[in-house]
């Protein structure tokens, strides 16, 4: 093959390549956060769309839209049902969307029903309480709970089995009180946590740190611990104890990302792929992570669906041990 001709299939390959990639680019950019506003889903999906935008990856801006309900359940299951090929839509996820998934709890679709997109970032479980709660430490609330454990209404994303729930029940667990026996109302992920336990409504939430940071900065909101491996250097968090510290051995990480309909195409898939590994690798979106209170956890396309499948499979036996599921 002649040099000139070599170069004319290389531009062409070239051209024909930036055509499909153009092709694939989203027309009307949708993130779904799956909950009301307020909370982790809505935090994940404003930091996934102001990184694209400002990183230019895409043209136009991306709209944010809210899809409660099941913690999850009804976005996951519109989203398979009905727009399983919306090449436009991203849909927000946490590790509580996988431990639901673990438990069956968003119907008849599994964790295979989806494409696993990116992970953005983590946070880790917290228990909060108003800034003028007479629960000072976790060892306060424990105390409290043994004494009666109707007396402390706990308000937590979800009903019996979610990642909040498993939150105190892992610390009912460890202190011998049934975690069966533990006062719950299910809310809407954390914005309504908040909102209900400033508003009196509650008296602990079991939310996480990424979700209670802007409370808790405002002056209204303290954690009594952080599930986290240790204490965070962070100035506005360095004082935040870990239930570790307090005798409670728990560490519950909370992943944060994205997936998208299970017939969107490969070539729609790996536009948002290619654009997420460009994104995480950047220092501009680890300053917009930082500023949302996550901390980094970066995995994209078949590492993070084998990372989903492993994770599940641990949920289910967790769910089994507390007689969740049989």
């Amino acid at each position: 093959m002649s040099t000139t001709l070599r170069n004319l299939t290389l531009t062409l390959a070239a051209s024909m390549l930036l055509s499909a990639q153009a092709m694939a680019e989203p027309k009307r950019p949708e993130c779904i956060a799956p909950a009301s506003p307020g909370g982790g889903f809505d935090l994940t999906c404003k930091l996934a769309q102001s990184g694209l935008v400002e990183a230019k990856l895409l043209d136009k801006p991306m709209r944010v839209t809210y899809m409660p309900g099941g913690v999850g359940a009804v976005a996951y299951n519109t989203v398979v049902a009905q727009r399983p090929a919306d090449g436009d839509t991203i849909v927000a996820f946490s590790s509580g969307s996988l431990l639901n998934l673990a438990q069956g709890k968003f119907g008849r679709f599994d964790e295979k029903a989806v494409r696993w997109l990116a992970a953005v970032g983590a946070s880790y479980g917290a228990i909060a309480v108003k800034a003028d709660s007479p629960y000072k430490t976790l060892g306060d609330l424990v105390e409290a709970l043994k004494k009666d454990p109707s007396k402390v209404v706990i308000g937590s994303g979800g009903t019996v089995g979610s990642q909040d729930w498993m939150q105190t029940a892992l610390i009912a667990k460890a202190a011998g009180i049934n975690p069966k026996d533990l006062r719950y109302v299910a809310l809407e992920g954390g914005g309504e946590i908040a909102t209900a336990l400033l508003g009196g409504h509650i008296q602990v939430g079991s939310t996480d740190i990424s979700d209670s940071m802007p409370h808790v900065e405002a002056g209204n909101m303290r954690l009594l611990a952080v599930f986290a491996e240790q204490r965070f250097d962070e100035p506005a968090m360095k004082d935040i104890p870990t239930a570790r510290e307090q005798g409670y051995d728990i560490v519950w990480p909370v992943v944060r990302g994205f997936y998208v309909g299970p017939k969107v195409t490969d070539e729609q898939y790996n536009w948002w792929k290619t654009s997420f590994d460009k994104l995480l690798a950047s220092d501009d979106f680890a300053k917009l992570r930082d500023q949302r209170e996550l901390f980094p956890f970066a995995m994209t396309g078949a590492e993070l669906d084998a990372y989903v499948q492993k994770e599940v499979a641990r949920y289910r036996g967790m769910a089994k041990e507390f007689g969740l599921i049989q």
